[in-house]
Parts: structure tokens; C-alpha cells; sequence
């Protein structure tokens, strides 16, 4: 039997994990399994940003104001400044295999790290929600269209919610198989979608309408950025889980390139099909699922389209927040296992699907998520790539006293910072993109402070210094036993 094969079999007895299901959670995978390259990673980013809760924002920019370029430009803006830290936490995932809130135990210390994964929970079940009931708004459209009759936006919440959980319990394998066949029908569906919104019978639909609309009334600066920020706090309330999409890669230049480049292509998308459908309305309308199924005119087979295409858009995107929700679950309660962290964040995520009040406050709870998250990024760049150099000790993530024990499991100099960042970024306005002035603002105050105390401080000199020898191959179990993986 091969090692890893063997790791495998001894996670399953350890968490009583199903056999079938991806056994590893806060384990590092071994260097055989991290094969996949960059269009495996492109199908799976791509999947998580076209989805109906971003199809339903990009339609939101127009009802707010903004002209369809400038609704596209926000959208890009909202890609490179979200993933500005995205990428770099998505390294620690390609270099030793670990999820993202396991790596944040260098920075936060291992007690300190519960943080960023009970906030991270929250977040995952939120979203969860949050597209839930996006994707049920966009089906309750078409179904009433179909059956003539009006349908229970609860019911259609519940079972959809119910039918995107059990993708996610398989684990990591599941999600690459169901996000390549699930790329190729977004683009062949998002293609169509935008086709017969450009041929509708309709004046305002014209491309040639819809490119103009609102397009005589200046740049609106304040407002671009305003929708950029926050849909990019989006993004910075993921990069704690960017490695857990990039721990089975073969190279960063595959996470760089599968990455970034699918992201954007992924928000172009959502902007031609939310953005287009919301402009073609004059911005009357801000659900574009409702321009879009009015188009169809009655059209049994693209009434049928938009669904799967919604049903599509949902599952893969809610898969992966279920999935890294269980991760950060399972980085608090260590004996739990990823399989039963899942089962229960998608339980909680069941529950919140039933509130449908949760997609009208997006900026809100957005700004909340920015307030938290901003100032975490920031002091994990600054201890990652400024202090540490990149370098984790892996052995050292697991065992208690080690050097990222700190003071009794907590780094307080990183927890301080965060605590304080919070209340920066609640004082820079939103429209000045308060969340890439926070992370750099608090990464600069935790470098020199940590810079200036560790010389005084021989648990925070060595949680912050770079570790010699390569530790990327080891495998780690939560007791602390550290077995080196032969090739």
C-alpha cells in the first residue's frame, strides 16, 4: 500500500470519516497528491465568482447608479484589490500543503488562530446563505413563469440548500470533477443567456443601448469605489482559505496564473450577464434573474437553461464555502475531522438559506466582514512575507510549546493589531478603499512592533523568525508526531 494510502486510512479510523471521502483536513498533504495544475485551479476559481449571489450584485451596481462600463470596471477593481492578499495566503497552500487556517497558527499563535477560523465559519455560513438565496430568487422566477403560479421562495430555499450539501462532504476530488464539467456549461449558458438578452425585441436591449446607458453622466468615482471596496472585502474575508483551493498544486505559477486570471474572467462574466440584463431594464429592475427570465418569453427551453445555469452556478460555489467552512471547523475542534466540520457548518448554512432579509443588507454585513478581515490580512503579510520570509515550520503548527505557542497559544502582539485595525478601518471611508489602507497601515505597526519586542522576547523572536531546512514534505498529525513522507 502506498504511504500515502496509509495516511489516509489512519485519518479515516482517527475522525471515523466515511472511506471514500477526502480523509485530509488540517493535515499537510503529501507531495505526491499535489498534482493539480493551473486549469483545474481556473475551473474551480472560475465556478466560485460566477455564481447568482456576484450575478446579482453586478446588476445591483446598475440599479445604484453606475453605467454598464463603469459597473464592469468596479467589478475588476473589486478582483485586484481583493486578491491582493488572496494570493499571497494561496502560496502557503502550494509550498506546504496546509489549509489556510492552519497556516494562520505561525501568525496568530495555535490558540490565536480559532479566530480567524470561528470568523471564517461565520463567514462561510454566511455566504452559503447568502448564494442560496440569491440562486432561489433566480429559480422562484422561472418556476412561477413555468407553472404559472406563485412558488414558495422558503421552499425552493430549503431544498436547494439541502441539494448543494452533498458535493461538498466528498471532499476536494468532488469539487475539481464537478467544477470542469461545470465551467464548460457556464460559459456555453452565459454565452446564451447574453445572446438572446442582445436579440430581445426590445430598444433598450440593444448592445448598442445598453453599452450607453447612463454613460453620459460623468464618472462616478465615489460610487466605483464605494461597490469595489466592498465587493472586495468579499475576497479578503476568503484569504484565510485561499491555500485550501491551492494545496494539491503542482507549482505557484499554476495558482498564479489559474488564479487571478480565471477571477477576472469570472467577473467579466457576471457583469455581461447581471449587468447587461439590469441595463437593458434602464435599471428599473435590480434582479437581473427577473429581466432575464422575462426575455425568455416563455421559451420553455431557455426557461430550462436558466435553471440549470442557476442550479450550476450555486452548487459549485456553495461546495466550496461549505468546504472550507468545515476546514475552518476542524481547526478549532481538532478531533472533529473535515468530513463532520462540513455536516455541521452545512447545517447551520440550512438554517440561515430561510432568511431572505440576509441578500438586501450585502454592503453591510460587506463592511463588517472588511472591518474584521482588513487588518488580518495585513498583520499576516507583514508576519508571512516581511518577518517569517515566506517559511512555516509545519512540525512546529501542531505541537503544543512549540514555537508558534507564544504566549500560552496566543501571539497577543498580532491579536492586538487586529483588534485595533478593526476601529481603522471603521474611521477611512469606504469610497477611499479603506480595506487596502487598513492591511497596510496594521502591517507596518505589527512589523515595527514585533521588530522592536522581539528582542525582548524570546517567544515572539521565535515565532517570527525564519525557519532553516525545508519542512514541506512532512506530514503532521494533531498529536504531535511528525513522519518525514518518502517519495
Amino acid at each position: 500500500m502506498d504511504q500515502h494510502s496509509k495516511i489516509e486510512e489512519s485519518l479515516s479510523k482517527k475522525y471515523r470519516q466515511p472511506k471514500g471521502v477526502e480523509q485530509f483536513g488540517i493535515e499537510a498533504v503529501p507531495e505526491e497528491l499535489r498534482t493539480v495544475r493551473w486549469w483545474d485551479i481556473s475551473a474551480m476559481v472560475l465556478n466560485f465568482v460566477v455564481n447568482p449571489g456576484t450575478i446579482l450584485i453586478s446588476g445591483s451596481l446598475i440599479a445604484a447608479g453606475l453605467s454598464f462600463w463603469q459597473a464592469v470596471l468596479a467589478g475588476f477593481l473589486s478582483i485586484a484589490i481583493g486578491f491582493s492578499v488572496y494570493l499571497i495566503a494561496a502560496t502557503v497552500g502550494v509550498d506546504y500543503g496546509i489549509p489556510g487556517l492552519v497556516s494562520m497558527r505561525s501568525v496568530f499563535g495555535i490558540r490565536g488562530s480559532w479566530l480567524a477560523s470561528g470568523l471564517r465559519t461565520i463567514s462561510s455560513v454566511y455566504w452559503f446563505a447568502f448564494q442560496t438565496i440569491s440562486g432561489a430568487l433566480g429559480l422562484t422566477a422561472v418556476l412561477e413563469v413555468i407553472l404559472n403560479k406563485s412558488v414558495s421562495l422558503t421552499l425552493v430555499s430549503l431544498i436547494f440548500a439541502i441539494l448543494q450539501v452533498l458535493i461538498a462532504t466528498f471532499g476536494y476530488n468532488s469539487l475539481k470533477i464537478l467544477s470542469r464539467y461545470s465551467l464548460v456549461l457556464k460559459l456555453l449558458f452565459s454565452t446564451t443567456i447574453i445572446y438572446v438578452l442582445m436579440n430581445y425585441p426590445s430598444s433598450s436591449f440593444h448592445p448598442n443601448a445598453v453599452f450607453s446607458f447612463a454613460g453620459g453622466a460623468g464618472m462616478k468615482w465615489a460610487l466605483i469605489l464605494l461597490w469595489a471596496t466592498s465587493m472586495a472585502a468579499a475576497w479578503f474575508s476568503n484569504f484565510t482559505d485561499a491555500a485550501d483551493f491551492c494545496r494539491y498544486s503542482k507549482t505557484r505559477v499554476d495558482m498564479w496564473v489559474g488564479t487571478f486570471v480565471a477571477a477576472v474572467l469570472g467577473q467579466l462574466i457576471c457583469s455581461f450577464v447581471g449587468g447587461y440584463a439590469v441595463a437593458a431594464a434602464l435599471g428599473k429592475n435590480s434582479n437581473p434573474f427577473d429581466v432575464i427570465v422575462g426575455a425568455s418569453n416563455g421559451a420553455i427551453w431557455f426557461l430550462l437553461l436558466i435553471s440549470v445555469y442557476i442550479v450550476l452556478d450555486n452548487w459549485t460555489i456553495n461546495v466550496q464555502n461549505l468546504y472550507t467552512g468545515g476546514l475552518s471547523l476542524s481547526n478549532i475542534f481538532t478531533r472533529l475531522g473535515r468530513f463532520w466540520g462540513t455536516i455541521i457548518v452545512s447545517a447551520i448554512g440550512i438554517v440561515f438559506s430561510l432568511l431572505p432579509q440576509l441578500v438586501n443588507g450585502y454592503i453591510g454585513y460587506m463592511s463588517i466582514l472588511g472591518n474584521i478581515f482588513a487588518p488580518m490580512g495585513g498583520v499576516f503579510v507583514a508576519h508571512y512575507v516581511l518577518l517569517a520570509r515566506s517559511q512555516i515550520d509545519i512540525p512546529s503548527l501542531f505541537i503544543r510549546g512549540s514555537r508558534y505557542w507564544y504566549w500560552s497559544g496566543f501571539n497577543w502582539v498580532a491579536m492586538f493589531w487586529t483588534f485595533v485595525g478593526f476601529f481603522i478601518n471603521r474611521s477611512i471611508p469606504v469610497g477611499w478603499i479603506n480595506i487596502i489602507w487598513t492591511a497596510a497601515i496594521v502591517g507596518f505597526l505589527y512589523w515595527a512592533t514585533v521588530t522592536i519586542m522581539r528582542k525582548s522576547f524570546d517567544a515572539l523572536n521565535a515565532g517570527s523568525t525564519p525557519v532553516d531546512g525545508d519542512m514541506a514534505s512532512s506530514f503532521v498529525g494533531e498529536e504531535g508526531l511528525v513522519e518525514k513522507y518518502k517519495m
